[in-house]
């Protein structure tokens, strides 16, 4: 397989478009996104508390917004997506990335409004290692999404399922709809499969991945911020992954999710087998550690352990609700006002806290 190519730099805040600028042309986005086809912007809102590491920066946004349209990428569109406990459109006001799409004209749809996204069966020409036993009646993903490029926009931090989260799991709720935890148990493969999906349907993919304050612990949302002042860009979603892995402390291959997808020459996991340009990451290792929450010890019993055959008539069920309203509760009433605010006000006082409010609310 040949190798891939992963941008790496260090940015601040008084020059971080010039140096999201760099970080495009580094990673040769001309090359990966066809300049003719529409370009879906896919950002990682994870919560929708102004909680930054887990969220895309609006930073990120905007650099990547002006890089795109600088070499001729003018067409863009912004798709979102909601979780159990996150709020889309929320979290795109707290988190300053609403007002960087109106300034710069950028449409947004949300995927779980029919008026704007319209799902459809796809049978996919991959072979699938668990999404066509998940959902034996056919897979449906956005018919938006087809024939376009995409760029994601993730963070540099640690995740309760697997260890670490980028740019394929980022794909995770735009392409599955609102039945998307029935695939917990499989999350790895189910990543897989996703990618594979999304190589078959779009003219171009694109990572652009923000590092300046890495998420450390049980994400992704119940996490502290850490500045590393970093931003990674790649056409490959796995390579990139692997070097995010790489440097927050973990051995990419031990990963299952950037495993598997090497296997199936989706991509580069191996670090040797990767280009990274920019930076050197020889010696990068922050020693992050993943943890537990509370969300975590439930779904190491359900998803995962003792009580993983009873997952039909919890998850399956109107019993499923019960499970939602507990994580909405325990992330917003319980550990944002007691751990989140306090860490967001730390932020705060740094110097991305400060670039951070200099954008507005809406």
């Amino acid at each position: 397989m040949a190798r891939s190519k992963v941008a790496v730099l260090k940015t601040r805040p008084g020059t971080v478009f010039e140096d999201i600028d760099r970080l495009l042309a580094t990673a040769e986005v001309d090359k990966a996104l066809d300049p003719s086809r529409t370009t879906v912007l896919k950002d990682n809102i994870s919560w929708h508390m102004p909680f930054l590491s887990a969220n895309t920066t609006p930073w990120q946004l905007e650099g990547t917004i002006r890089g795109l349209r600088a070499r001729g990428l003018s067409d863009l569109t912004a798709v979102h997506n909601n979780t159990v406990v996150t709020d889309a459109e929320k979290g795109g006001r707290l988190n300053r990335l609403t007002p960087v799409y109106k300034q710069y004209g950028v449409r947004e749809l949300f995927n779980y409004r029919p008026r704007d996204v319209r799902w459809v069966l796809y049978e996919p020409r991959s072979r699938m290692r668990v999404l066509d036993k998940i959902f034996p009646h056919g897979i449906r993903i956005p018919e938006y999404f087809m024939g376009k490029n995409i760029v994601h926009l993730p963070t540099v931090k640690c995740h309760i399922y697997t260890t670490t989260t980028g740019a394929m799991k980022n794909a995770f709720g735009g392409l599955l709809n609102k039945k998307r935890h029935y695939t917990h148990t499989h999350i790895h493969e189910t990543l897989v499969d996703l990618l594979a999906i999304q190589r078959e349907i779009h003219s171009g993919i694109f990572a652009v991945m923000d590092g300046t304050l890495c998420g450390n612990g049980p994400g992704p949302r119940t996490m502290l911020p850490v500045q590393k002042d970093l931003i990674l860009a790649s056409s490959d979603s796995v390579a990139i992954d692997a070097v995010a892995a790489k440097i927050m402390g973990f051995d990419p291959m031990s990963l299952g999710y950037i495993r598997m997808a090497h296997e199936d020459g989706l991509g580069v996991g191996r670090i040797e087998e990767i280009e990274v340009v920019g930076e050197d990451i020889s010696g990068m290792n922050f020693g992050f550690q993943v943890g537990d929450n509370m969300a975590s010890l439930v779904g190491r019993f359900m998803w995962f352990g003792p009580l993983r055959a009873l997952q039909r008539m919890f998850f399956h069920t109107p019993l499923v609700y019960l499970f939602v309203f507990g994580s909405f509760f325990y992330h917003d009433s319980i550990w944002w006002p007691s751990e989140g605010r306090r860490r967001m006000e730390q932020v705060a006082r740094t110097d991305w806290g400060r670039l951070f409010e200099q954008y507005p609310l809406d």
